[in-house]
């Protein structure tokens, strides 16, 4: 046998791509492909090698999983309040319209206040439509300010009732129907007044309650003829304590007892604290009958008819001071009172003793100088002679 050289081995038949080796590609390629889309996201980014190369160098900081990278162009988040909006409302927020100018010629009204404006914006500054501030004001004047100016008020005095015994050509008609419309005086059940009935002295302090409202100064006494549960005792208690009225002796105030005109006068003087005049004598000699006035009441009754409290009918001249007064003097009393307190317009009436200066009253008592009567009377009266 000869030898022969070896023969080259014949080149293996390559076989088929294992599990192993598919495997080792995917990790491989998932890898890379990680690694690109990580440095695509980062792009941003700069790479900064020195400060990895470097130890002195400030570590860059980590990464935490909740954080929020920041971005070339930064956006509003939704739960992220700007800077022109504030979560509360601040002193500058607060745009209180300043009021606008009335007319000169109408009367100005009370000071108006407007309800302030709170302005939050909910939309940027360059997309809000600013509200104009005259449309504002005119909301704010006609709700705050009245369109219509009130007219004056209306007298809530009710009308005067109509007395089926005063008719309308009595003498103190007039007198009557004022105190009737204001409750001072007040007629019967059977709508009568009655008015030449008496009165007496729990009735006049009765009508004195209800025509003055002066404050009492003194305290009240207990009368020993006037009961506690009496029905006038109240008022009784306030005309003593005004100074209109006073007791007798034995404090008695004799509530059943008629009074006299020249006791009504005199309380009335006394509860207005009208001053006496220097000559009352003169002053009186205007009256036929002055010699009938008790002395105790000449000065106050001097002062009366210096203040125009006296009504004297028929007659001006004719006083008739201890005469029992009838409600209807004692009305035309009490008006005359409350004209000079300045609660009433005055009246005309012929049977008011007009009031008249110390002059007057001295070129009347002198015959030489004249002979007209004593007394100034209305242009309706004829004078007594």
């Amino acid at each position: 046998m000869t030898n022969k050289p070896p023969s080259e081995p014949e080149s293996s038949q390559r076989s088929a791509l294992g599990f192993d080796e598919f495997i080792a590609i995917l990790v491989a390629f998932t890898t890379i492909g990680a690694i690109l889309f990580w440095s695509l996201s980062r792009r941003d980014s700069s790479w900064n090698f020195n400060g990895l190369l470097s130890p002195s160098s400030t570590p860059s900081p980590s990464v935490q999983p909740n954080q929020v990278l920041p971005s070339l162009n930064p956006k509003l988040e939704p739960n992220v309040v700007p800077k022109t909006v504030l979560p509360y409302s601040p002193p500058e927020a607060v745009v209180e319209p300043k009021t606008p100018s009335l007319p000169t010629n109408s009367a100005p009204p009370s000071r108006v206040v407007l309800p302030s404006a709170q302005v939050i914006p909910t939309q940027s500054p360059q997309s809000q439509t600013p509200v104009p501030s005259s449309a504002v004001l005119e909301s704010s004047i006609k709700v705050s300010l009245p369109l219509v100016t009130p007219a004056k008020q209306k007298s809530i005095i009710p009308p005067p009732i109509a007395f089926n015994d005063v008719p309308n050509n009595f003498w103190g008609r007039r007198f009557i129907d004022v105190l009737s419309s204001r409750s001072i005086l007040k007629g019967f059940p059977d709508y009568s007044f009655r008015p030449n009935q008496p009165v007496n002295r729990a009735e006049f302090a009765t009508i004195v309650q209800k025509a003055f409202d002066q404050e009492p100064s003194k305290s009240a006494i207990a009368f020993e003829d006037v009961p506690t549960k009496f029905w006038a005792t109240p008022a009784i208690d306030e005309a003593i304590s005004a100074g209109f009225l006073k007791g007798y002796p034995k404090k008695t105030f004799k509530p059943q007892q008629n009074i006299s005109r020249v006791q009504v006068l005199v309380a009335l003087v006394s509860g207005l604290n009208l001053k006496a005049p220097t000559s009352p004598n003169q002053i009186l000699s205007v009256y036929k009958d002055a010699k009938d006035i008790p002395p105790y009441a000449i000065s106050k009754i001097a002062a009366a008819t210096t203040n125009g409290l006296v009504v004297n009918y028929p007659n001006p001249q004719i006083l008739a001071p201890n005469k029992v007064a009838s409600r209807a003097e004692v009305a035309a009393m009490i008006h005359q009172a409350l004209v000079k307190r300045g609660k009433l317009e005055a009246i005309s009436s012929p049977s008011i003793v007009r009031r008249r200066s110390p002059q007057q009253v001295s070129r009347s008592a002198s015959p030489e100088i004249s002979r007209t009567p004593k007394v100034k009377l209305s242009p309706e009266a004829s004078p007594q002679r």
